[in-house]
């Protein structure tokens, strides 16, 4: 069956815009963006996402004002018409592509809303390809930009309205699309012994006149299953993206906890020259607490919920049950950083869940001295 997708000219595979070239349930196609304010006391997080074989489509919107959160969660079935980004109270608007950005909620009655305008200050950057099993099954093939830039708009929270503009605020974006764990989980069939340990590294950072990601994946034993270090200049620069080398990690995580409060990356020019990257965080946002991503009990990204579905919560986050699941996720830190004599800010998202051996963490319960 046609799709209006088919009427232009992008196809990737012999068949229709409808359907996506393999019959893995867990196909999906989405975004995720930050917009906080420099000095961390402000996150806010927005995504949405498109499940093909599961017939979903869903978004949400959460930010992070001191320690309390406000977060907004929409899913509906997904329409044929997937040039409109909206569910429900949210929408994304590509106004130019790789460019700006609007994104919309309508949420005053849930005590969160904002209209937001991203403006790219350097050109999106793809990573390598993400892929990933769980003994022979691939549970992520994953292909992923990121993207530093500027907002500006309002934001409604609680009632206050705050104006954001690039003075005090900046910025990180991805899109990625593949395969992944999505909707309802399936049947586990046999136990698979993956090592105990999880390690994760994603770090977009914008400065005056670069950008620079870094990002890198470990098993428990610390091999590294994913590295790359790159510095991103402006486009109207003609300069190519600049490798820097294999990062190696140096993390300071908060006594008692698995809280990276700071972490030193020693990368490295072309011909050998080293360079220090020196991160400190300032706030967060659990992915597991409100933006329903892995472990997050409320919702997650896929599932059917039924038609024109709409939820809304405000957490606060010292709550014990809330603070307990908070470090068996992905956590988003706003970060301020230092690189080649020049001060940026961007976000430096970390997990470390069971054993990882290099970090002195033994299992699940280990945490800093």
């Amino acid at each position: 069956m046609a799709h209006p997708l088919d009427e232009y000219p992008i196809h990737q595979a012999p068949v229709s815009m409808r359907y996506f070239d393999t019959s893995d349930r867990n196909v999906y196609d989405r975004c995720i963006m930050h917009c906080f304010r420099r000095d961390g006391e402000v996150e806010l997080i927005t995504g949405l996402g498109v499940y093909p074989h599961l017939g979903v489509m869903d978004a949400y919107a959460t930010v992070r004002r001191g320690r309390r959160q406000w977060a907004v969660r929409t899913s509906d079935a997904l329409r044929d018409d997937r040039m409109e980004q909206r569910v429900g109270p949210i929408r994304f608007e590509v106004v130019e592509p790789l460019q700006r950005i609007r994104t919309v909620c309508d949420g005053d009655a849930h005590g969160l809303a904002f209209d937001l305008t991203w403006d790219a200050a350097f050109p999106a950057i793809d990573e390598p390809r993400h892929v990933q099993r769980s003994g022979n099954k691939i549970i992520l093939d994953g292909c992923r930009f990121a993207q530093l830039g500027a907002w500006s708009g309002v934001v409604l929270v609680d009632g206050e309205e705050l104006t954001v503009d690039d003075r005090e605020w900046t910025g990180t974006r991805d899109r990625s699309w593949g395969i992944r764990p999505v909707g309802e989980a399936e049947p586990p069939g046999r136990p698979v012994d993956e090592g105990g340990g999880f390690w994760w590294i994603w770090a977009p950072l914008r400065f005056d006149d670069f950008a620079v990601m870094v990002l890198a994946q470990e098993r428990a034993d610390g091999y590294r299953t994913m590295s790359d270090a790159v510095r991103i200049w402006p486009a109207d620069s003609g300069r190519p993206p600049e490798q820097l080398g294999w990062p190696e990690l140096e993390i300071g995580y908060r006594s008692g906890t698995r809280y990276p409060e700071r972490a030193t990356i020693h990368l490295t020019q072309r011909g050998g020259k080293p360079l220090t990257l020196d991160v400190e965080t300032r706030g967060s946002i659990a992915l597991n607490i409100g933006a329903g991503y892995g472990g997050d009990p409320d919702w997650s990204h896929g599932r059917w919920m039924g038609e024109g579905w709409v939820d809304a919560q405000v957490y606060d986050l010292d709550a014990p049950d809330v603070a307990a699941r908070a470090p068996f996720g992905v956590v988003d830190h706003v970060a301020r950083a230092t690189f080649d004599g020049a001060e940026g800010y961007g976000i430096f998202e970390h997990a470390s869940i069971g054993r990882h051996d290099p970090s002195g963490f033994a299992d699940l319960s280990s945490v800093a001295p």
